[in-house]
């Protein structure tokens, strides 16, 4: 197996050498991985929970898969609950709330689902939307279009990482930025 380029990287103190995929002809992005990395997740969590710690809310808010670990281990940071919107619909989940996106790195749709025992934890509520990290915003828009169904407010967002446009992601509470790679 060839050894694939990497981005090297320092977060929350500890450097990681992201690894370079193409995701279309003459763009390649830089992947953060954090499932499995326990060490990187604590590390992030502790930091995160700094930068966000004047905000006012009451739940973190995450899709599956990659963020799940981040926001267990930011919710015991700071003491509060948080809540998986997931991208596929089990009958277990009653009657959820549904939004969908159109990706932008698949150029596919994307749902997300909010469990029906979930609805109740969130309304009325402020929530911090938490990635481990935003690109185009696509996963972002989802999870407010769900939390304004489910009668919540967006607190702040955060991120490990921002990805692209730094400009469009000054709002983000956040550990870094990855830049774009262009051939």
């Amino acid at each position: 197996m060839s050894k694939r380029e990497a981005y090297a990287i320092e977060i929350a103190g500890l450097k990681r050498d992201l690894r370079l995929f193409e995701i279309k002809p003459g763009l390649r992005i830089a992947i953060l991985n954090i499932l499995g990395d326990t060490e990187l997740v604590q590390a992030c969590a502790k930091e995160l929970a700094k930068k966000i710690k004047a905000v006012e809310f009451d739940v973190l808010v995450t899709a599956e898969a990659k963020s799940i670990p981040l926001a267990y281990a930011l919710s015991v940071e700071t003491g509060k609950p948080y809540i998986i919107l997931r991208k596929m619909y089990k009958p277990y989940m009653g009657d959820a709330l549904k939004a969908e996106t159109l990706s932008i790195t698949t150029g596919q749709p994307q749902a997300l689902f909010l469990d029906e025992k979930d609805i109740e934890m969130l309304k009325g509520r402020r929530a911090v939307i938490l990635d481990d990290v935003i690109s185009t915003g696509s996963t972002l828009q989802g999870m407010r279009m769900i939390l304004d169904k489910a009668g919540a407010v967006v607190a702040a967002e955060a991120a490990i990482l921002t990805e692209g446009d730094r400009a469009k992601w000054m709002h983000i509470h956040s550990l870094g930025h990855l830049p774009l790679f262009t051939d």
